[in-house]
């Protein structure tokens, strides 16, 4: 007979969303997350250039990356003994059919400045000043130190009783009395409130669930690890991107980070380097510098997995009862994490919501998709 082991809340995935939730909620909960691998953050979360960047993403994501920032700043010291961010800053530059973009960016962003090519030449000297159309800069962007957020919030966790079951892959589930009966290979679990914190995986999971999907879409990322150009001291360069979206750069440890911005459609799986596709991004990024990409030490790929509208789902099913979204956080998932964990921590309790959360919770639930529904 397959043994039962009970919890109050079970949470099915272990990268940042599942984590952070879990030391929100340890300390009132019994807590029991469900990894699929054989270690935590092994997709999205392992896999993140994170910055924190408080211009970034639609109206939502930017009330969830200012209720983030005091969380980041003001961290528990005995979680977080360095600090989780690291000053950046983010210049963004535009050739000729970018410069509406960056126009717009000036005019709609916080704290944005507009600079001059000299202004952005004397940032990163390996700037092609031809090919530069306009530029400005965001001074508030910073570092964000992935794997001591996710590592800390574990600890906590844990420490507080919380229960980590790797290679663990959820293979069915049924509601029985009020409880989630949810199937692994060899034991089952059993918990009045699931959260589904699966990442690419979510609709997959809901299926498991007997709910129906909300349309998220894994999308692949890619990333080139370059060594950092002769006789170039790269260590205070800021983020540099461009203005439509079609490439990025970040320094990081003595070498530089360039992305295509791929956002390719894909399954959720193992993320792999389509090597056209990065091939092309590097081809966009050197008609912006001065130094040929001669060499690629290695390469990687992630999944952001989006909504439909772009925007985080956190909140109960509308359908399923116990069902708890945690899910779709695209590229926003490590900076709105703290705000995001907090929320749906105050959700779960039934607490109530400070006014920062509680004007914007319409627009996590995930019942904005399913009201549609015949």
């Amino acid at each position: 007979m397959t043994d039962i082991t009970d919890t109050d809340i079970l949470i099915i995935g272990a990268g940042i969303a599942g984590v952070g939730l879990a030391a929100e909620l340890a300390d009132t909960h019994k807590v029991i997350i469900l990894e699929r691998e054989s270690q935590p953050a092994y997709h999205s979360t392992g896999r993140s250039v994170a910055i924190f960047l408080p211009n970034y993403g639609n109206d939502v994501i930017r009330a969830l990356n200012h209720f983030s920032a005091p969380m980041f700043m003001q961290r528990d010291v005995k979680l977080f003994p360095e600090p989780l961010l690291t000053p950046r800053g983010a210049l963004t530059i535009a050739d000729e059919t970018g410069v509406a973009h960056c126009e717009d960016l000036i005019r709609n962003g916080v704290n944005v400045e507009e600079i001059s090519a000299d202004q952005a030449v004397k940032m990163i000297p390996i700037l092609n000043r031809d090919h530069m159309k306009a530029a400005c800069y965001q001074a508030e962007a910073q570092d964000i130190d992935v794997n001591a957020l996710h590592q800390g919030w574990l600890r906590k966790a844990t420490g507080l009783g919380a229960d980590l079951r790797t290679s663990c892959e959820v293979t069915g589930a049924t509601r029985v009395n009020g409880f989630w009966l949810v199937e692994t290979p060899g034991q089952t679990f059993r918990a009045p409130t699931v959260v589904n914190a699966s990442g690419a995986w979510a609709d997959v999971i809901t299926g498991l669930f007997g709910g129906r999907p909300l349309g998220f879409t894994p999308m692949r990322r890619s990333v080139a690890v370059l060594p950092a150009p002769e006789g170039y001291d790269i260590r205070s360069w800021p983020v540099l991107d461009d203005a439509n979206e079609t490439w990025y750069l970040k320094p990081d440890g003595g070498r530089l980070f360039v992305s295509p911005c791929d956002e390719i459609p894909v399954e959720p799986h193992d993320a792999y380097v389509d090597d056209m596709i990065l091939a092309e991004g590097l081809y966009r990024y050197e008609q912006a510098v001065t130094t040929p990409v001669n060499r690629v030490e290695r390469s990687w790929a992630g999944l952001r997995t989006f909504a439909p509208d772009r925007t985080p789902v956190a909140g109960f099913d509308a359908e399923l009862d116990g069902f708890f979204w945690l899910a779709g956080q695209g590229g926003y998932g490590i900076q709105t994490a703290p705000a995001l964990s907090q929320f749906a921590a105050m959700l779960i309790r039934q607490q109530s919501l400070p006014d920062a959360l509680a004007n914007i919770a319409p627009r996590l639930s995930a019942a904005r998709f399913q009201s549609s529904r015949g």
